[in-house]
């Protein structure tokens, strides 16, 4: 019983530390992120997505993403501390919310295998319905335009997720779907961004960004809101 709790401790403990800031009501920004650990990786060194936009774009930017995160979390105190993608929104007078997510629903929630009925679930074939869309959709109607940034590929070497390309393709084609229903809504594919072999834009495990990865996915990301 006892190291059942201690478990459950330190895990709620990781949850926490691995959570992004917490948002007053008078905070002075306009760009909110929300997300998984491709956003979330590199903060504790002040090198994620969100410390490069802010150094790009020199304005403040809220990060909430969280190492782990899911669109579908069942549990609802780590859910509500950031595993669960939906619940890091925050309200505020965001100009824009930068999103990513869907990777650990597949990767975690599946094991990228017999993943038909989990994509289906995340987003329909035509990118209408779905838990992405809908909350999509509740960030659209807050007044804020979107940017949802899909997943750096594989450099093609050995890599865990090696397998789930194919699935995280379709999810995104579905994606680029719902973005063409909305002038709001803008989708950053990062399909283009590793060059075949290159293992630099990736940590040490082959999925999370290196420092290099996350810097670049940063600066894309700044001049979509610049050039907006």
């Amino acid at each position: 019983m006892f190291f059942s709790r201690f478990l459950t401790l330190i895990f709620a403990c990781g949850v926490l530390a691995g959570c992004g800031e917490s948002v007053s009501r008078d905070f002075p920004s306009r760009i909110l992120v929300v997300g998984d650990s491709m956003l979330a990786t590199g903060r504790i060194n002040d090198a994620a997505v969100s410390d490069v936009m802010e150094k790009t774009l020199h304005e403040t930017v809220v990060d909430r993403s969280t190492i782990g995160a899911r669109f579908h979390y069942a549990l609802p105190i780590s859910g509500a501390a950031g595993l669960n993608i939906t619940k890091q929104y925050v309200d505020g007078d965001w100009d824009w919310v930068v999103v990513n997510g869907g990777g650990n629903d597949l990767w975690m929630g599946c094991g990228c295998m017999l993943c038909a009925a989990k994509i289906d679930r995340l987003i329909s074939e035509d990118g209408t319905k779905g838990t992405i869309p809908g909350f999509l959709s509740d960030l659209r109607q807050s007044g804020a335009k979107v940017i949802y940034v899909g997943y750096m590929r594989s450099p093609g070497r050995i890599s865990p997720i090696e397998h789930c390309k194919d699935e995280g393709a379709e999810l995104e084609k579905r994606i680029s779907k719902l973005s063409k229903l909305d002038a709001g809504l803008i989708y950053l594919s990062l399909e283009d961004l590793v060059p075949h072999g290159d293992g630099s834009f990736h940590g040490i495990d082959m999925i999370h960004p290196s420092n290099k990865g996350s810097k670049a996915i940063g600066q894309i990301i700044s001049n979509v809101i610049e050039g907006a």
